[in-house]
C-alpha cells in the first residue's frame, strides 16, 4: 500500500478504499433478502468487469470458482473487492486487484471464516502472477476446503 509522505495517518489509497466500503453499505441500506443479494451480486459484478489484464484474469476465474465449488456463498464487494461471504454476511474470500494499491500482482484472499486451519500456522493470501491451469486447480481446491 502507499504511505503518507510523513509516515503517518492513511494513505490517499487507503482512504479511497474506506469510502469506497461506505458506499458499498449505503446502497444496500434498508435493502434485504433477495434485493440486497441483487445488488451486491451486481456490485461484484461490476467490480470483476472494471478490471484488466492479470485482474480480470483472476478475478473472473475466481467468481467462476466459487461459484461451481461454493454456490452458498454470496457474491459482494468489500473496499471494492470481489467478495464471496457466508449466509451471515461475514466474508470468507476474496480477489484484490494489483491495480487496486499499486502493487505487482493481485492476490486471492481467505479470511477468518475459511477453514483452511493446519497447525499452528496456514496461508490466507494468495499471490497469482500467472494464470496457468495449476494455478486454477490449487484455488479450485482451496475453495472448496474453505467452505469444507
Amino acid at each position: 500500500m502507499n504511505a503518507t509522505t510523513d509516515g503517518t495517518g492513511f494513505s490517499a489509497d487507503e482512504k479511497a478504499a474506506m469510502k469506497q466500503r461506505a458506499e458499498e453499505l449505503r446502497t444496500t441500506k434498508g435493502l434485504k433478502g433477495a434485493a440486497k443479494q441483487a445488488r451486491e451480486l451486481e456490485a461484484c459484478i461490476d467490480a470483476i468487469d472494471a478490471l484488466e489484464g492479470i485482474d480480470s484474469e483472476v478475478a473472473t476465474t475466481f467468481h467462476r470458482l466459487v461459484a461451481e465449488e461454493a454456490p452458498d456463498l454470496r457474491p459482494k464487494t468489500m473496499y471494492g473487492f470481489p467478495s464471496y461471504a457466508n449466509a451471515d454476511g461475514k466474508v470468507v474470500m476474496f480477489v484484490q486487484p494489483k491495480s487496486k494499491f499499486d502493487t505487482r500482482y493481485p492476490t486471492v484472499n481467505f479470511d477468518e471464516h475459511a477453514n483452511l486451519d493446519d497447525g499452528d500456522m496456514w496461508p490466507t493470501s494468495f499471490a497469482v502472477v500467472a494464470l496457468t491451469d495449476a494455478v486454477e486447480k490449487r484455488l479450485r481446491a482451496l475453495v472448496k476446503q474453505a467452505v469444507s
